[in-house]
C-alpha cells in the first residue's frame, strides 16, 4: 500500500491543488465505487455511468480549488457525480421524446420486464437484486444506494443528497418496503422451475435404480 493511501483527503486535495496532479489518480481509485453506485442509480446503463463518472472526475478536478471544506470531500465528490448524472439523463429524456411517446414506452417496459425463464435458470441473486433496486423510483433508489449498498451514514446520505435526514429516512424504508415486494414478485416468476430436477438427473436415479436392482436380482 503507498503511503498516499494513508493521507486523509484534506491533505490528498492540498498536495493536489500545490501542483501534484498524480494524486488525483489515487482520489479516484478512493472513490470509484461510490461514484459509479451513485450515478447507476441514476442512469441505470453501465456505458452511460462509466461516461458520467470520468465526465464528474473532471469537473471535480477543474473546480478542486473551489471545495471550501464544509462537508466532506467525499460528499463534495458525490454531489458532482449526482449534478452530472442528472443532466445526462435529462439530455437522454429530450432525445428520446422525439422517438415519440409510444415507442419510448415500449423501449422501457422491455427493457425493465425481466424475462422469467432467464431469470429462472441465470441462478444469480446479484442479477435479481440489481434489477430490482433498478425499478425503484429514482427518489428512493438513490436513498437505498448511498445507504444500503454504499453503506453510508444516515448524516451522510443527507448531506450528499441535499436531503432532510427524516426524509432519507423516511425514503429508506419505502425503498425497502418496495423492494420487498418486487424481490417477491419476481422470485415468485421464478418458483415453478426452481430445484428443477432435469432430464440427465432423472435419468441417472433411473439407470441406478435398475442397475441396482439388475444386481441384486430380487423378485418383487
Amino acid at each position: 500500500m503507498s503511503d498516499t493511501a494513508q493521507l486523509p483527503d484534506e491533505d490528498l486535495v492540498a498536495r493536489i491543488r500545490a501542483g501534484d496532479m498524480s494524486l488525483f489518480e489515487e482520489i479516484m481509485r478512493r472513490y470509484n465505487q461510490r461514484v459509479y453506485r451513485v450515478v447507476r442509480a441514476i442512469l441505470r446503463d453501465e456505458h452511460e455511468a462509466e461516461d458520467a463518472m470520468q465526465q464528474a472526475y473532471i469537473q471535480a478536478y477543474q473546480h478542486l480549488d473551489q471545495f471550501a471544506g464544509r462537508s466532506q470531500f467525499s460528499t463534495w465528490l458525490t454531489r458532482i457525480a449526482i449534478h452530472e448524472a442528472l443532466a445526462r439523463r435529462r439530455r437522454q429524456r429530450r432525445a428520446t421524446e422525439t422517438i415519440g411517446d409510444d415507442e419510448a414506452v415500449m423501449s422501457l417496459a422491455d427493457t425493465d420486464t425481466p424475462d422469467p425463464e432467464r431469470l429462472a435458470y441465470a441462478g444469480e441473486l446479484r442479477t435479481i437484486l440489481e434489477r430490482s433496486i433498478d425499478a425503484l423510483p429514482e427518489a428512493y433508489r438513490l436513498v437505498f444506494m448511498c445507504r444500503e449498498v454504499e453503506g453510508l451514514s444516515t448524516a451522510e446520505t443527507a448531506d450528499a443528497l441535499e436531503l432532510g435526514e427524516e426524509a432519507v429516512k423516511t425514503r429508506l424504508h419505502r425503498a425497502r418496503a418496495t423492494l420487498r415486494r418486487e424481490l417477491y414478485e419476481r422470485a415468485g416468476a421464478a418458483t415453478p422451475e426452481a430445484f428443477g430436477f432435469h432430464r440427465s438427473r432423472c435419468d441417472a436415479v433411473v439407470r441406478a435404480v435398475l442397475e441396482q436392482l439388475a444386481k441384486s436380482s430380487t423378485a418383487p
